[in-house]
């Protein structure tokens, strides 16, 4: 994703069809249904053969149509496996500690796809300290997460989102041409402010001998203001795959420490196109910094009372969060349509950009928080593909789309706009791909939490106005763990492999 003039209306999906836009399992089962009709006809059984043709279209409609972006038939084994899931128990789940049994401390105690992820504590980087590793042993992959200062963009030009644009299209660019990181994620969150900074500073900048009128309208001011006051949380994720990972880490040591430090080569590079982007600052996360923003993306409300200890100067390992903390205290069996944790409820989308592309900062308004006590979410995963897995890509995307373009013609079908705007797409993408340019996958994800007392629905429909006329939003349903680990935690999980997955 570089400048907007550049990659307006080069978005494709990324498994488009081979046939008539089917996949080649699906061309297949197609296929193989219409056997038996075909069958029944060259017998002359016309009306068996007429009865076999409303069955087997019936089937084949259940493998093709997709529903809210899935087939129906993939609807029906993922509601098989969710009544499954809820029948056996395994999709309730309570905190070691919430039942009495926490034994270390140190050790993560999360929900759902959570359990895969260890969190080992890498060496002393700079001034940074000891960064915390996040090593995601289902997709075999190691990364670090920061927080992010940023003023935003909202009162930024054209001309300056665009250059904003270019410099984050550079940036992945970088990461590309790098050898042991592939994905980087971005999370923003709109929370709601808890004063918890302001009243510190108040205790510690409060006259004893202020008039009482004065004191009367601060504080009235403050149940005002307070009351609808936001505030932005940004995190950056770096992550690669341990296969580029293996061979520099044994070399730098092996083990946990040699994977570390291979990181923090990476880490040190990006800290400056981060600001070029508009960072103010940069801070690696640390074990208990990264304990307290997934603390505080499951319980908002418990952020007042972690950052009134870190306001204080309390540095002592006793009020720093351990990862057994980290999790909710209890997330029951989630429903279809939503994710309850501790005391509330999110609802998570995918968010499908447009394929006449979009500008720099237009995901703002997913971010507007509508009413007190909302907290907004919004994740967008990058993959920077290597150049021949780019350069293969490409080849194939437009061989495919030749190859549909010339059928029609030698059939007399004259190609449609549809069909001139991919062929021209494809053309470009892989010109864009010769000239060095790299391709990237990406997923965006957003969500919305409220308090579990509140209709999470109302809340929902907001969002969804908010996203009307720009993009679309497809609800996850049956997902919605995942997808709220996706939208709201800053792990770098969120992009499936090019194989498959959810966003």
């Amino acid at each position: 994703m570089s400048s907007v003039r550049i990659y307006r209306g080069l978005a494709r999906r990324e498994k488009p069809g081979w046939i008539m836009g089917l996949s080649p399992a699906q061309a297949l089962a197609c296929l193989v249904l219409a056997v038996p009709v075909l069958w029944t006809v060259s017998a002359g059984q016309f009306l068996r053969a007429l009865i076999l043709a409303g069955v087997c279209g019936l089937a084949a409609a259940l493998v093709v149509v997709p529903v809210r972006g899935r087939p129906a038939l993939r609807w029906l084994a993922h509601v098989l496996l969710y009544q499954l899931g809820a029948a056996l128990g395994w999709s309730r789940w309570q905190s070691r500690a919430a039942a009495g049994e926490l034994d270390d401390p140190n050790e993560p105690d999360l929900p759902g796809v959570l359990q895969r992820v260890s969190f080992p504590d890498g060496p002393v980087f700079q001034h940074h300290g000891r960064v915390c590793l996040i090593h995601d042993t289902g997709e075999g992959r190691w990364g670090a997460t920061a927080r992010v200062t940023h003023t935003g963009v909202g009162l930024l030009s054209a001309e300056e989102c665009d250059r904003l644009a270019s410099r984050l299209g550079s940036m992945l660019l970088s990461i590309g041409h790098r050898d042991v990181v592939d994905r980087l994620s971005l999370l923003v969150r709109t929370v709601p402010d808890d004063g918890t900074e302001y009243e510190v500073w108040r205790a510690r900048h409060d006259v004893a001998e202020a008039p009482d009128l004065a004191r009367r309208a601060v504080d009235e001011l403050d149940r005002t203001i307070g009351a609808v006051s936001v505030r932005h949380e940004v995190f950056v994720t770096v992550s690669g795959p341990e296969d580029a990972l293996r061979k520099p880490a044994a070399a730098a040591g092996g083990g946990v420490e040699g994977r570390a430090r291979v990181l923090y080569r990476v880490l040190d590079g990006l800290e400056d196109p981060l600001k070029a982007l508009g960072a103010g600052s940069v801070e690696w996360l640390s074990g208990s910094g990264l304990a307290e923003a997934i603390r505080t993306g499951f319980n908002p409300d418990s952020s007042a009372v972690l950052r009134a200890g870190q306001l204080t100067g309390s540095e002592s390992d006793e009020v720093r969060l351990p990862l057994a903390a980290a999790g909710p205290t209890q997330a029951p069996t989630p429903g279809w349509r939503r994710y309850d944790h501790d005391a509330y409820s999110t609802v998570s989308y995918s968010v499908l950009m447009p394929e006449s592309g979009t500008v720099f900062g237009s995901l703002a308004p997913l971010l507007a928080v509508k009413s007190a006590g909302e907290r907004r979410c919004l994740a967008m995963h990058y993959e920077v593909l290597g150049s021949r897995a780019a350069s293969r890509s490409v080849q194939g995307y437009r061989f495919r789309s030749g190859v549909m373009r010339d059928y029609k013609a030698s059939k007399g079908f004259s190609a449609s706009a549809a069909d001139d705007r991919e062929a021209g797409g494809a053309r470009a993408q892989e010109q864009a791909v010769a000239a060095g340019h790299s391709l990237v996958r990406y997923a965006a994800a957003a969500a919305v939490t409220v308090p579990a007392d509140r209709p999470v629905e109302d809340h929902a429909a907001r969002l969804e106005n908010d996203a009307a006329g720009r993009f679309r939003l497809l609800r996850l349903d049956l997902a919605q763990d995942s997808a709220f680990v996706a939208a709201c935690l800053p792990l770098g999980i969120g992009l499936p492999n090019a194989r498959g997955g959810l966003l």
